[in-house]
């Protein structure tokens, strides 16, 4: 409506204008090859503006007509160069869902319509990778890396090619060079971090991290982290022949994860071998309150109090709470007592994780305390049989491999920060089975009344 009233008044305005332009008084005389003409001033202003208009209308008829090969041209090319886009983003999708096949079609049509997009022979690149055409691959990522937009793409293809074939040394090379092209990028960083803490530079490990670049909170704790794992990395090197320099490693790190308890260890160590025992306690109370850690509770019952075991007990009852708090803290106890010969000490810690599904560790001290106290050496190769089939307690683990202390790396993998205090996973899946055969026999027969529930076994505390 409001665009009929806009029309109606443009309208109205033209017509009024036109009307007064015929209007204008006066004459004008026009003289051409011996004709004289006098129209009014207003007729001749209104056809000079036609044949003006006219004049501009028929301009542009020629111009389009000579300028059509031009626009076919430019037409044909833009047509090439949409059904270039179409297929280098089709093939792109192609590659992302795993037709490496269609994705190098894709690719080859893409270049054919856009030669001088090097997006397209990326993809053919990556597409050649995929179906394990090395030698193509190679080619591509090379005519690539000369293209500085293009380079680190290129270097990352190459890296994983040679990853793929084994050459390391090659995919490390490639990684170096990105880095010199772009300090921040992330695979290359974690490539040649990776190779300096497998060869043990750890002073080298730790100033790239320290240059990490970190902006979300989860990137800010994994920096700490690592920064944490190559300090401690760090302080137990050199715990034997610089404890100095070890100590201040460690404490660093406790700076970054105040609960760390390889740290803590190797700091209490130091810290007692200093004759500064008070520190030493403090330190390792602090950490036991946050991990439960048995390691922190055997050194905390080991520092100064000399090499007998009722010293050692009376030192680790200052630090477990009577009655232990969890089964870390009960076997701990436990063992120190057993070492005393304090038989009723050690029964009553294992009370209440002795009964309901006990752990391996359990098992071993409840045969100690019954062939100790009581010389039953019945119920002794009794518990030690229940040992066998037993859940296994806690362990330093890294990618299946189990230790008693602590490393840096999986000697596996290589893997930084790779071992972790938890229930080996061997461990739980042959829990898993044997609970999978407890229900096999429990379930009810097909004489037992309807409703009887399955008795399942219990989890462990």
């Amino acid at each position: 409506m409001i665009r009929l009233i806009y029309w109606i008044v443009a309208s109205l305005l033209i017509t009024a204008g036109i009307a007064w332009l015929i209007s204008l008084p006066g004459t004008m005389t026009l003289e051409l090859l011996g004709m004289r003409m006098q129209p009014r001033l207003g007729v001749a202003a209104f056809f000079l503006i036609a044949a003006i208009a006219l004049v501009i209308l028929i301009w542009g008829l020629v111009k389009r007509i000579l300028a059509a090969p031009y626009y076919f041209t430019r037409r044909s090319r833009e047509r090439r160069k949409e059904h270039g886009f179409v297929a280098l983003t089709d093939g792109f999708i192609a590659l992302s869902a795993g037709d490496a096949q269609r994705a190098r079609l894709l690719a080859r049509e893409a270049r054919g319509n856009l030669p001088s997009n090097a997006a397209a022979q990326l993809l053919e690149a990556r597409s050649d990778l995929m179906l394990g055409d090395m030698h193509s691959a190679r080619e591509h990522y090379r005519a690539l890396i000369s293209n500085r937009k293009t380079a680190l793409a290129a270097l990352a293809g190459l890296y994983d090619q040679a990853r793929q074939q084994g050459r390391d040394d090659a995919a490390l090379t490639f990684a170096r060079k990105a880095l010199d092209i772009s300090e921040q990028t992330g695979w290359a960083r974690g490539a040649v971090f990776d190779d300096l803490a497998r060869q043990g530079r750890w002073e080298e490990a730790a100033r790239m991290v320290a240059e990490e670049s970190a902006v979300t909170r989860d990137e800010k704790m994994r920096k700490r982290r690592r920064q944490a794992v190559v300090g401690t990395a760090r302080a137990q090197l050199a715990e034997g022949n610089d404890p100095n320099t070890a100590l201040e490693q460690a404490l660093a790190a406790l700076k970054l994860q105040a609960d760390f308890v390889p740290a803590a260890l190797i700091a209490a160590r130091i810290y007692a071998n200093r004759n500064e025992q008070r520190r030493a306690l403090s330190l390792l109370r602090r950490v036991w309150r946050a991990t439960s850690h048995p390691d922190i509770a055997t050194l905390f019952a080991s520092i100064g109090s000399g090499s007998a075991a009722a010293d050692r007990l009376k030192r680790m009852k200052e630090l477990v709470d009577t009655p232990p708090q969890n089964r870390a803290a009960a076997m701990v106890l436990a063992r120190a007592a057993i070492d005393a010969f304090e038989w009723e000490t050690a029964r009553s810690a294992l009370e209440g994780y002795n009964s309901t599904n006990p752990t391996r560790g359990v098992c071993v001290l409840m045969a100690e305390i019954e062939e100790g106290q009581n010389s039953d050496t019945g119920k002794a190769i009794d518990w030690r049989n229940r040992a066998s089939r037993a859940p296994a307690d806690p362990t330093w683990t890294a990618d299946g491999i189990t230790a008693d202390e602590w490393e840096p790396l999986s000697p596996a993998t290589g893997r930084l920060d790779a071992f972790e205090w938890r229930v080996p996973a061997s461990a739980v899946a042959t829990r898993v089975s044997a609970n999978s055969s407890t229900l096999i026999k429990q379930q009810p027969s097909e004489t037992a009344p309807s409703g009887g529930a399955l008795a399942l076994p219990e989890s462990s505390d």
